[in-house]
């Protein structure tokens, strides 16, 4: 049974879905109990964009295994889809209560916060998950994000720095990194930093109104 629920995983990984629904409706069928197939049909459910159904076969499994720690995290992201974002949050902290204690769940967390724009409780979520992967950027640079819109920009300002030297794409980071620079009163690190957001992005509207303001503070200090 478990060996049809593998398989089916290894389908899905090769993009044959089809196949790995006729597997995971077999491995139910061979065992009504077993919540780990339950938890598959959601993630291929979810996948293919039936959200709704998804849900369903997540909370399936949570019925029958309430310690289903994945089955509360697809739950999560298809109730982040659905824009339920309370919901959402609510299963991701299930998620991290029974053992998935990981950047990504906390991440989660912080962008329901974030939805419901609630930067404050989304903060120490964010933190969180640069403490359990160092290396992702994403976390980091909304962790940086909440900071400064916290107005704790000085504790922000060197990871927007981390952000856009780990992905010097990153024209957001550059121009949060502008602002950050500006409220120093940094105003030549500030324009730099407005040009780099605008060389990756040209219509980064903030970034160009950014440079706008510190050439005419530039020009009021001469």
């Amino acid at each position: 049974m478990s060996n049809k629920n593998e398989l089916a995983i290894q389908a899905m990984n090769n993009g044959e879905l089809e196949k790995a629904v006729t597997l995971l409706y077999e491995a139910i069928e061979e065992n009504p109990e077993d919540p780990i197939a339950y938890t598959n049909v959601g993630n291929l459910l979810a996948q293919a964009g039936e959200v709704k159904q998804a849900i369903a076969y997540f909370e399936k499994a949570i019925e029958l295994d309430e310690t289903q720690a994945t089955a509360y995290f697809g739950a999560g992201n298809a109730f982040f889809e659905l824009e339920q974002y309370k919901d959402a949050a609510e299963m991701y902290q299930n998620a991290i209560q029974k053992g998935l204690d990981q950047s990504d769940v906390h991440f989660m967390i912080g962008q329901c916060f974030v939805m419901q724009d609630a930067m404050r409780l989304a903060l120490p979520f964010f933190q969180r998950a640069v403490e359990l992967n160092e290396e992702d950027t994403e976390a980091r640079f909304q962790y940086a994000l909440c900071l400064a819109k916290e107005g704790a920009v000085e504790v922000a300002l060197p990871h927007f720095e981390k952000v856009v030297e780990e992905d010097p794409d990153h024209a957001d980071a550059w121009f949060n990194l502008g602002v950050s620079y500006a409220y120093q009163e940094d105003i030549t690190k500030a324009i730099s930093c407005f040009d780099r957001a605008l060389a990756i992005q040209p219509d980064h509207l903030l970034a160009g109104n950014g440079k706008k303001q510190m050439e005419q503070a530039m020009n009021n200090n001469d």
